[in-house]
């Protein structure tokens, strides 16, 4: 098991240089995958397989990209059951959304023309998606903008906390906007249908996620030293 990095939640909470540097590389490689997930699979769907745009990211789960898409979140999957946050929140969240990350990977989408048991498998990947994304967004809203309240919070701090909010208040709204596509009857999405809106809401939320993650790891906004 990784080492739990003690101390606060500002700063820097670890007692070895190397943790520090792995700590900060994982949460910036989880953040990368997450912002370049939805670019890759629908340029390299559209550029190696002639593939038209999805209408949604996890029906990429069909077509000649679905290996690369499964293997993402395997990969966040592996990410998040390493990380260790500053406490039992954080390492609770992180495994949750393992968890759900890898779920939507091992219960696919449903398909077109689905049998009652592609359904139910459907609703299942809907359901480990939404926690997921929930998740996502307790990170960027409750744990990243803790601060030592022992000291003052930098500049770049408050920046930072900036960021994470307005992350995680995008990915609310588009799990928001989703929920509202879904229950809306067809007379009032057909004109816009063809835009694929799912899609787009759901790269906002992942893109979103991801430079949570990635300012969450001083790729961006590092305290002066």
């Amino acid at each position: 098991m990784t080492n739990r990095p003690s101390g606060s939640s500002s700063g820097n909470p670890f007692g070895n240089n190397r943790l520090v540097v792995s700590y900060l590389m994982l949460r910036k490689a989880i953040g990368c995958l997450g912002m370049a997930l939805p670019f890759v699979l629908a340029i390299g769907g559209g550029l190696i397989f002639r593939t038209g745009l999805q209408k949604t990211v996890s029906d990429y789960y069909y077509t000649g990209m679905g290996d690369v898409f499964v293997g993402t979140l395997f990969a966040m999957g592996v990410f998040l059951f390493s990380y260790r946050g500053y406490g039992k929140k954080d390492d609770l969240a992180g495994n949750i959304a393992a968890i759900c990350v890898i779920g939507t990977a091992l219960f696919p989408t449903t398909p077109a023309d689905p049998t009652t048991v592609a359904s139910i498998i459907g609703k299942v990947h809907v359901l480990f998606a939404t926690l997921y994304f929930a998740t996502l967004a307790y990170f960027s809203l409750f744990l990243f903008t803790k601060s030592d309240s022992t000291k003052p919070a930098t500049r770049q701090k408050l920046q930072r906390n900036q960021v994470y909010r307005v992350c995680g208040y995008l990915i609310v709204w588009a799990l928001i906007a989703i929920a509202l596509l879904g229950v809306l009857p067809d007379t009032l999405t057909a004109a816009f249908a063809d835009l694929n809106p799912v899609f787009w809401l759901e790269s906002i939320a992942v893109v979103a996620f991801g430079v949570s993650w990635f300012v969450k790891g001083e790729g961006i906004l590092e305290d002066e030293e």
